[in-house]
């Protein structure tokens, strides 16, 4: 509890940062704001619409049966493909806001969503593709980016396969996949409301995620002021704190694509502390652990540059 009053002084540091760096930290606010508008907004919005009406009509029930074989190399329950695959799909922290809808809703326990949260930390292709080809514009090593960053989700999980296995052996289950689609579709409420529900949820999280974003910008901004960092410390400090920043910042050193590379895949693996404080929020009051995620991330920073060191030798 004593050391609650060390954040007295640092509160004391951190306003006098920004009245006397008003207009810097007025332009990072400005910043974080466009991320989110550009960005963060039109890439997440679509997905998680669609996600909460796959949810109620019965879409988790039907990935799960067809992607049952891949969900036994995890050992972890097959409904668990329906957070996979969308995770895929709309990037991070979306994650744990489909592991969270599932938990919520008893599809899935404690274990199979702290799990799950392991290898489902998928990078937006977008993302990767649109802002990270502009950081370092190098169309073919954003692309080895990518398909690295998910290579090594596989990885993880197979790493994890172990932690607190579940083996369900059963063949697909067509007949069984109908009924359970139409129970909970006939269960369901209107789609009208369903709908609302989803747009007004989704704007929720949304702005949750802006306001994140927008502190630790701010935080790496006054950190910038403070301390004299030379270039590559400020780019990995900066994107330990908040992934866009530091990629800003190292395509910006004069280093050598190789070792822009490495660092932005780094970033990108671990997802940096506002990532992280998103997921922690989104699963706050349950039982879901936090602790697997992080060690995952610090696994999947590393072998992920190893094997993107390795391709870039190799001319691949």
């Amino acid at each position: 509890m004593k050391y609650k009053y060390l954040f007295i002084p640092i509160l004391f540091i951190i306003s006098y940062e920004v009245l006397s760096n008003s207009t810097e930290i007025l332009n990072t606010v400005n910043f974080s704001f466009d991320i989110w508008k550009n960005s963060i907004f039109p890439s997440l919005f679509p997905f998680f619409i669609i996600s909460h009406l796959f949810i109620n009509y019965g879409m988790v029930e039907l990935l799960g049966e067809l992607l049952k074989p891949l969900m036994r190399l995890f050992k972890i329950n097959n409904k668990c493909s329906f957070i996979f695959i969308m995770s895929i799909l709309s990037g991070f922290p979306s994650s744990a806001i489909y592991t969270k809808k599932l938990y919520d809703e008893g599809e899935i326990n404690e274990y199979d969503a702290s799990k799950t949260l392991t290898f489902s930390h998928f990078s937006n292709p977008l993302f990767i593709l649109g802002t990270l080809s502009i950081f370092l514009n190098d169309k073919k090593i954003v692309i080895l980016i990518l398909i690295i960053h998910y290579l090594t989700n596989i990885i993880i999980g197979l790493i994890f396969r172990g932690y607190h296995p579940v083996i369900d052996n059963s063949s697909i289950n067509f007949k069984l996949m109908i009924n359970n689609i139409n129970t909970r579709i006939s269960n369901n409420k209107s789609f009208g409301y369903n709908l609302t529900k989803a747009i007004t949820t989704s704007i929720d999280t949304l702005l949750t995620i802006l306001g994140t974003v927008t502190v630790f910008l701010c935080l790496t901004t006054i950190l910038n002021n403070i301390f004299n960092f030379t270039p590559i410390t400020k780019s990995i400090i900066n994107g330990i704190f908040e992934m866009t920043q530091g990629l800003k910042y190292v395509s910006l050193l004069k280093v050598s694509l190789k070792i822009k590379s490495i660092i932005s895949i780094i970033l990108i693996s671990f997802g940096g502390l506002s990532i992280h404080m998103q997921i922690i929020s989104i699963i706050s009051n349950t039982k879901i652990k936090y602790y697997p995620y992080l060690i995952a991330r610090i696994l999947h920073a590393i072998i992920s540059s190893i094997l993107l060191s390795i391709f870039y030798n190799l001319g691949i």
